[in-house]
């Protein structure tokens, strides 16, 4: 081969290897920048949704008929204020490092928690780190200092009956004329629910809100309807769970003997009979050591009978009043487990075919 042909030969495999070189690190300039957008976005993401807004989804239908079942919600972090992370966990999973707690704090938000306000929060009584435990969402009744009272379902805050809420469901029972019977599609057609008939009788209780029970009422067949309360003195089955220290001290949660919500700096004087309020405040929560003989208490070693309140609590509530489990139950909500504030539905769906509520798309929750 001629010394030309062979410079030739070689020029073009040069060239050649020179534009594979190219094509290469081309390739891998494109897939860097890929991982890079990635990696910010992911960053991104998490910053957002642990300081300024979180998703969470709606599992029970304990705040019916205000939020349904597979509503999927956005929650405002920063309006009570975001907290830093807690725990070292895999973002946008539930799987955190076991045994790992970080020092926290929350960083001061626009506004503090207010009446009837919808809020997120780590559900207290479970035995894990604060950020680690379930969600859950209910409606704050009462705030720290309130005084709390139920009454035949009502319920009574700083001595006035508490506002009505749209959606806000209980119990009726409803007493039919003769023999007439109510229709479960008649109920159901005024978004009430029919839960059944007492043994021996022709009364029918009924799950409605307030708005639905003055129609019912109207029925030719009702005779009368009133709500269907268990009395203070009779103890409801189920109710009193040793698991909650607070429901110790109750029959039921139809009537309920009025006690103030803790707050920061509250000085109680704690007995026998009030030790169920703050039993699960001074060791679940603060963390002292307790030993208890009658009306004696002995905290972290000192005999006392006072103690002084570290943070504040919340009384908190689900607008399905007789198929919530809240703080009726287990007591007050610590601060440090609110996570933040239900701002509007922005997906919903049917548990049927998963078809979309589209009524419910970017519904405000007030």
């Amino acid at each position: 081969m001629a010394k030309k042909d062979t410079d030739k030969l070689s020029n073009r495999e040069e060239r050649q290897k020179e534009k594979k070189q190219l094509d290469t690190e081309k390739a891998k300039s494109w897939l860097r920048e890929w991982v890079d957008a990635i990696v910010f976005a992911f960053i991104a993401a998490s910053i957002l949704r642990t300081f300024i807004f979180g998703s969470y989804k709606i599992p029970t239908s304990s705040m019916e008929r205000n939020l349904l079942v597979n509503d999927h919600l956005i929650v405002s972090n920063f309006t009570y204020g975001p907290r830093t992370p807690m725990s070292i966990c895999v973002p946008f999973t539930d799987w955190c490092v076991p045994g790992v707690k970080l020092p926290w704090f929350r960083i001061p938000g626009y506004k503090d928690v207010e009446h009837d306000d919808i809020i997120v929060f780590n559900y207290p009584v479970e035995v894990k780190p604060i950020s680690q435990k379930t969600y859950y969402i209910k409606r704050a009744v009462g705030l720290p200092g309130d005084s709390v009272e139920v009454i035949d379902k009502l319920v009574y805050r700083n001595g006035e009956l508490e506002g009505d809420h749209e959606g806000l469901q209980r119990f009726y029972e409803v007493y039919t004329k003769g023999n007439a019977r109510l229709s479960p599609m008649k109920v159901s057609s005024v978004n009430s629910e029919l839960m059944g008939v007492l043994p021996n009788t022709n009364i029918y209780v009924l799950n409605a809100t307030n708005e639905a029970a003055e129609q019912i009422a109207s029925w030719v067949e009702v005779d009368s309807m009133a709500l269907y309360t268990t009395s203070r003195d009779v103890i409801k089955p189920g109710y009193r769970n040793q698991n909650f220290s607070f429901s110790l001290g109750f029959n039921n949660n139809d009537n309920m003997k009025k006690f103030e919500v803790p707050y920061e700096g509250l000085e109680v004087e704690l007995t026998s009979e009030n030790w169920h309020i703050y039993q699960d405040i001074i060791e679940r929560y603060e963390r002292n050591t307790v030993e208890r003989r009658g009306d004696q208490f002995t905290i972290n070693g000192e005999e006392t009978n006072t103690y002084t309140i570290q943070q504040n609590y919340y009384f908190l509530m689900g607008d399905n009043r007789d198929n919530s489990e809240d703080s009726r139950s287990w007591g007050f909500v610590p601060h440090d487990h609110i996570v933040g504030k239900a701002a509007f539905v922005w997906w919903s769906y049917e548990n049927v075919f998963l078809l979309p509520r589209f009524d419910r798309l970017f519904y405000l929750i007030d």
